[in-house]
């Protein structure tokens, strides 16, 4: 097979978590003073490390204002007040059917350590996963830190992984790293933006990756 490594984006790939993103965020807006963006500007930064991501929705807070958003969002989506998400269909067979055939899996996320483990834990995939960096131990996507730390950690080379995402910033992490992409349609940037970024194919569901996998 020409890949070993799949790199996996978690929000809008993985995890169907746009609505509980887009509420803690706006619930951070009104905790905070500011005013409450509109859903479609903060799906335009999930992907984003989650500082990077409040400093260009919030345009004119300063550092103490962006972290004071910062705060708010991390209350809470890590508490319960807000509904979680659900695994998009097909992921959980997927990422199973990955492994048995003996591809080493990896997740690159703009959320925090903590974050990335609390959903993991409540879905039950963290132990198939082989890697995973998140964007407070790396630079935010779409430098490329996160991915190439990842090859480094499981001894793999840039043309050997594939990274599956939903934004443009999943694109050009892997384009930045020499890494080959797919980009999956049901997320957050559409799937003219994803090929106008890099992807060598827009898939439509999980489910069509295995199959593209075994031709490639």
């Amino acid at each position: 097979m020409k890949y070993e490594l799949i790199v996996f984006d978690w929000d809008g790939t993985l995890m169907d978590s746009e609505g509980r993103i887009v509420t803690c965020m706006q619930r951070a807006a009104a905790d905070t003073g500011f005013a409450r963006p509109e859903d479609a500007e903060v799906r335009e930064i999930i992907g984003l490390s989650l500082e990077k991501a409040v400093a260009q929705l919030f345009e004119s807070a300063d550092g103490q204002s962006v972290q004071q958003i910062t705060d708010a969002y991390r209350e809470h989506w890590l508490g319960d007040d807000v509904p979680h998400s659900a695994l998009f269909p097909h992921a959980n067979e997927v990422i199973e059917t990955l492994g048995q055939d003996g591809y080493l899996l990896a997740i690159a996320t703009g959320k925090s350590r903590r974050g990335l483990d609390k959903v993991l834990n409540e879905c039950g995939l963290g132990p198939k996963f082989h890697a995973s960096r998140c964007a407070d131990e790396a630079f935010s996507k779409p430098h490329p830190q996160m991915l190439e730390e990842i090859l480094v950690d499981l001894n793999t080379t840039a043309e050997r992984a594939l990274v599956i995402g939903d934004t443009e910033y999943d694109m050009q992490m892997a384009a930045n790293a020499r890494v080959d992409a797919l980009g999956v349609s049901y997320g957050v940037h559409s799937g003219e933006r994803l090929l106008e970024h890099g992807a060598k194919r827009v898939l439509h569901g999980l489910d069509e990756l295995p199959a593209w996998l075994a031709q490639n």
